[in-house]
């Protein structure tokens, strides 16, 4: 079992930053793709970045040039810096840890962390 945790959520003004962290268990992390979703109530799970084992990454058009996806594999965990923030931005985000070594992929979310965007 692979536990997925969360972090960095929180207020933030319009325009401003948050940097998010998630952090995976397990032996096998440099072989998951690492994928940060957002969901706002009433819509559906709406996929935002995503980094393969081998650090290729990936963007929602809403969130290029202004989101960037990073992986630290020696800690277990990946970042989500996030600049220029908008209201539309706010939502809860989710961490997901897919290990394609099974089939189907195995995915392991976190509980996820809130981020509001105060306009």
């Amino acid at each position: 079992q692979v536990h997925v945790v969360e972090s960095g959520g929180g207020l933030v003004q319009s325009g401003g930053s948050v940097r998010l962290s998630c952090q995976a268990s397990g032996r096998f992390f440099s072989f998951y793709a690492m994928l940060w979703y957002r969901q706002t109530p009433g819509k559906r799970r709406e996929l935002v970045a995503t980094i393969s084992g081998d650090g290729k990454t990936d963007y929602a058009d809403s969130v290029k040039g202004r989101f960037t996806i990073s992986r630290d594999s020696a800690k277990n965990t990946v970042h989500l810096q996030m600049n220029s923030l908008g209201p539309d931005d706010t939502a809860v985000y989710y961490c997901n840890a897919q290990d394609s070594t099974t089939w189907p992929p195995t995915n392991y979310w976190g509980q996820g962390t809130q981020v509001t965007v105060s306009s």
